[in-house]
């Protein structure tokens, strides 16, 4: 190998057989290499011998500067790839730097999840280790998790399971424990679905009971499994050391504590690593990351070295300003501390339009002049595919389905789950794999869409929408990428079903012809040319939830991640009233800023009033959260709340939510739930006694409420 990295080669060695298998794999030139980043990718590239730390914004071409470090230290012999780990934390992501890098002439480095290369870790030492193979890794969460409620008298409706799942998701990836998790959540401020804290605390360890009585594991549980592995067993450690020896992870603010525990183990005291992360992207603190292991890893490693990636190569400068704006707009003294940390964006693509900012009567309204927006634009030039409409809640949608049908806009609604995990994509894939076996060589798209008319599909879309409506757009995604392999490869059937299988490893999810619907939390790593941002009222973002200093910060962080998922055109906007309730005006994070004309207009002001200090009748310690001074105590204290009151009005709650068409606490918030359920009034007078409930909501849903409470309580002396 020459010193410049010149007509370089790169040596395999395929170390998984005893006897080495050599090959020559021809990478590109380091000259080249670097000739294609800028001045700070080109430092994140060139830094070697020291941990680096990258502050990366949005757009800023991160994965790019990543796979050409990669590249770079192939080319000069200061990387072996064979000895590197790339930890993304998406599947796609993984798939996305494999690409890039095989692109470069770089191949054997292992870019994995950071769960897929823990796993692959421990089914490999778990037999030494324990002298037992590892449990398999079960997929049936919310069965076990129905199993544990049932145990306890909880309901199991899916709504509940869904909230508890991520709980208990939270509180492993925490590393807390079962015993722990009453007091601590208390401490955190955390609630479930009005579930006291107590009988969280057992779901969860039932939870884990019935874990052990089938004898699995689940996906939290492989990065404990493998944190304990390596701390009980330090030959092993050495071992995993020893075989990689250089590291890259992505999206670092999004690193929780027990995965910050095992890339600690896996790296050891070694120089060789570098993160990349963006702490104005750290959106997902309620699920248990924590962006200081980003912001601190410069003070915890000595000698890192901080590089910062500033130049924005997606956005407008005119969207660009505005994303800089909302990071500092009325700024708390908290926040102020921490967005010093941060980065301030550059532009470098050409001007385009000023963000759009509208103000509209109600819901409706709203989601019918995105609708014409987004038309006009389509009419100018940019595709369906091209477009996006980003939003705070899942319930928010309903109304933009509707205004989108009437006008003959096709659109996708992009879901939390992954697209092959989805119930009907993961059926169709399966009867593929059986039709296949039966008939190999069967002319692949009439074969295909008798399979997917078995499921459901049909050529014209539902009238309907909701989870109709998604379910079939599922399988079209399916028929579309099919139809597109057999037009490109003139495939067999058996053909159609390896390309899937092999787009199912990487999670490369087909694109549709459509615009995206999606939550603001959803969009986080895409971009498109258009998107219009809906419902940006300050009830909303931030989320009326959001109470407590590090709460608002983690949206106001939200908004900036959904503005700068566009290129060139953005419509921000919001409704003076809708769902049941006045609206606040325009977020407040965005309020006052130029550009935003009318839709800036402030709420109207209210006297201030003098605060005293609320202490809790339980343990006696003051009531910080807006929901804890509703109940006059902290709402994981225990009160001796009946559990079947509590399931029961949850599910009149679910019931009514539906009915209107409207998210569940914009019915009845947790805590005023609780309040009814602790004091079971039996007249419109007594519920107005619970705070929470006003003249409008007690005349709305009294007799609902005293039918479920009678109902509960029957044999009780009124």
């Amino acid at each position: 190998m020459t010193a410049d990295g010149t007509h370089a080669e790169q040596t395999i060695v395929n170390l998984s057989v005893r006897v080495p298998m050599v090959i020559a794999v021809r990478t590109q030139p380091a000259d080249v290499i670097l000739a294609a980043l800028d001045p700070e990718q080109a430092k994140v590239a060139k830094t070697f011998d020291v941990p680096v730390c990258v502050i990366a914004g949005a757009g800023t071409g991160k994965t790019r500067a990543l796979t050409h470090r990669i590249a770079y230290g192939a080319a000069t012999g200061k990387l072996n790839p064979r000895r590197t780990l790339a930890v993304t934390f998406t599947t796609k992501a993984a798939g996305t730097m494999k690409g890039r890098l095989a692109d470069l002439g770089v191949v054997g480095v292992q870019a994995r999840t950071i769960h897929s290369a823990a796993l692959r870790q421990i089914k490999f030492f778990w037999p030494r280790a324990y002298n037992c193979e590892l449990p398999p890794v079960s997929e049936a969460r919310f069965s076990m998790l129905a199993e544990a409620t049932r145990r306890i008298g909880l309901g199991s409706d899916k709504a509940l399971l869904r909230d508890l799942s991520a709980e208990i998701s939270w509180a492993k990836v925490s590393n807390v424990s079962c015993d722990d998790y009453a007091a601590l959540a208390r401490t955190e401020g955390r609630v479930v679905a009005g579930v006291s804290a107590t009988d969280v605390g057992r779901v969860f360890a039932g939870y884990e009971a019935v874990k052990r009585e089938r004898c699995v594991i689940d996906l939290d549980d492989i990065l404990l499994c493998a944190v304990a592995m390596m701390v009980q067993h330090r030959d092993i450690t050495a071992e995993i050391r020893a075989r990689y020896q250089h590291f890259v992870v992505d999206e670092y603010q999004d690193v929780s504590p027990i995965q910050h525990r095992l890339l600690e183990l896996w790296f050891g005291d070694r120089n060789d690593v570098c993160v990349v992360g963006d702490p104005h992207q750290a959106i997902h603190s309620y699920a248990g990351a924590r962006a200081d292991y980003l912001l601190d890893f410069v003070t915890d490693h000595p000698g890192t070295k901080r590089i910062d990636l500033v130049r924005n190569y997606r956005s407008s400068p005119e969207i660009i300003r505005l994303a800089n704006e909302v990071l500092v707009n009325r700024l708390s003294s908290e926040e102020a501390a921490e967005h010093g940390r941060g980065v301030n964006l550059v532009a470098r693509r050409p001007s385009g339009p000023e963000p759009v900012f509208q103000v509209l009567g109600d819901d409706s309204t709203e989601a019918s002049a995105i609708a014409m927006w987004i038309e006009s634009r389509h009419a100018a030039g940019i595709p369906w595919s091209e477009i996006a409409i980003l939003y705070r809640i899942n319930s928010q949608a309903a109304h933009l389905e509707a205004a989108l049908s009437e006008r003959s806009i096709p659109y996708l609604v992009r879901g939390s789950e992954r697209f092959y995990d989805r119930p009907e994509v993961r059926r169709a894939m399966d009867a593929l794999a059986r039709l296949v076996a039966d008939e190999p060589d069967a002319d692949a798209l009439p074969a295909f869409d008798r399979l997917l008319a078995a499921q459901g599909w049909t050529a014209t879309p539902p009238q309907g929408e909701g989870e109709l409506r998604q379910r079939w757009e599922s399988l079209q995604a399916l028929h579309d990428l099919a139809a597109s392999i057999v037009d490109k490869e003139k495939a067999r059937l058996a053909d159609v079903a390896a390309v899937l299988s092999r787009r199912n490893a990487t999670q490369e999810v087909p694109v549709g012809e459509g615009v995206t619907l999606a939550t603001l939390h959803a969009s986080k790593g895409l971009e498109w040319d258009v998107v219009a941002l809906y419902g940006m009222s300050d009830d909303m973002v931030p989320f009326i939830m959001a109470e407590t200093p590090a709460e608002i910060a983690s949206e106001r962080r939200l908004l900036h991640v959904g503005i700068t998922r566009a290129r060139r055109d953005l419509w921000v906007s919001y409704s003076w009233s809708g769902s049941n309730r006045d609206r606040q005006g325009i977020s407040r994070f965005l309020r006052g800023l130029s550009g935003a004309g009318e839709a800036s207009n402030k709420p109207p002001r209210h006297r201030r009033r003098r605060t005293t200090v609320a202490r809790c009748s339980v343990c006696g310690e003051a009531l910080m959260a807006g929901r804890d001074r509703k109940l006059g105590h902290h709402i994981a204290c225990e009160v001796g709340v009946d559990p079947a009151l509590v399931e029961r009005l949850r599910e009149w709650r679910s019931g009514r939510a539906e009915t209107d068409r409207v998210p569940a606490f914009v019915i009845l918030t947790d805590a005023t739930l609780l309040g009814i359920a602790e004091n079971r009034p039996y007249s419109v007078e007594g519920l107005l006694q619970v705070p929470g409930i006003g003249r409008r909501k007690a005349d709305l849903y009294a007799a609902d409420l005293i039918k479920v409470l009678h109902d509960a309580s029957s044999g009780d002396q009124q």
